[in-house]
């Protein structure tokens, strides 16, 4: 017997590309499980089903930056509960330095929906019931029609796993200039924030302060240098300055909106604009602004 789910829980996280640098996705996943009944006439009770996956898919991968350590530009070591990451990518060399849980090692060249796959379905085998044989997964995007950026960044003050420095989502925008859609500015936040590092000003650090990997090799010049205590431990970055959009404040979603809809007022003032930004697939926040005319 078959049981299935659709949009079972999505994954948002960021990954490290040798083409891209430092990737932000949101991926969705749907479940197919095979196997014999069990006492209810059951596979598995969808509760459980959407309970226990979500569960060690969020464990494992969620909020996480995601590492494929077979590749060659990968150079990564581990002491304790603390990792520190270089990675070579076409738009320059990132650096980590972490606790462990802000990483999702993939034994992998690439990251994509086959590896991820691989890695999600070998955490998910031993925690199923042995009346389930089998159990396959479905990672797809959201189907988007208009513009949309990838985004990662780090949330200090959060009490949950978006405290983690590398995290990020794929995200659709929609701006509304006086009332009416204008895709313009769409395109120009998708452009603006394509494959971007949102990193707040009151993380930034001298790089000099930074205890990365000795083979670490960065300039001011190159990089910015981001650093902040939270809840789950100590987060130090050194990101391409290329890769990067430097706010003013939090990067909670909430106030993205606002930077966005207060940006393109500035730009043309006597205009009202509405941003609806997305955080991910299905939520987000909504801000206005509007600057006078001098």
């Amino acid at each position: 017997m078959q049981l299935f789910v659709k949009d079972l829980t999505v994954i948002d996280f960021s990954y490290l590309c040798p083409i891209r640098g430092m990737v932000g996705e949101s991926w969705i996943v749907d479940v197919l499980l095979e196997g014999g009944l069990d006492q209810q006439n059951m596979v598995l009770d969808f509760g459980k089903v959407k309970r226990l996956i979500k569960q060690v898919i969020d464990d494992v991968a969620d909020h996480r930056l995601l590492v494929p350590t077979a590749c060659s530009k990968v150079r990564w070591q581990q002491q304790g509960e603390r990792v520190w990451m270089d990675f070579d990518s076409q738009r320059g060399a990132i650096h980590l330095a972490c606790p462990t849980e802000a990483f999702a090692l993939v034994p992998a060249e690439i990251i994509d929906f086959e590896t991820v796959n691989d890695f999600l379905f070998k955490a998910l085998r031993d925690a199923l019931p042995d009346n389930v044989d089998g159990i396959s997964l479905t990672l797809r995007n959201e189907m988007l029609d208009g513009p949309f950026y990838h985004y990662s960044h780090g949330l200090k003050k959060h009490d949950g796993n978006c405290q983690r420095i590398a995290h990020g989502h794929r995200s659709p925008i929609n701006v509304f200039e006086d009332g009416v859609a204008a895709p313009e500015w769409d395109r120009y936040w998708a452009e603006r924030w394509r494959d971007i590092y949102l990193g707040s000003e009151d993380d930034l650090v001298m790089l000099e302060s930074l205890q990365l990997s000795p083979q670490t090799k960065v300039s001011e010049a190159s990089h910015y240098g981001f650093h902040y205590q939270a809840p789950q431990g100590d987060f130090q970055l050194a990101m391409p300055k290329a890769c990067c959009d430097l706010i003013p404040h939090d990067t909670t979603i909430e106030l993205l909106a606002d930077f966005m809809a207060k940006t393109l007022a500035d730009k043309v003032p006597g205009k009202h604009f509405r941003v609806v930004a997305f955080e991910g697939i299905g939520k987000g926040s909504i801000a206005n602004a509007y600057v006078e005319r001098s």
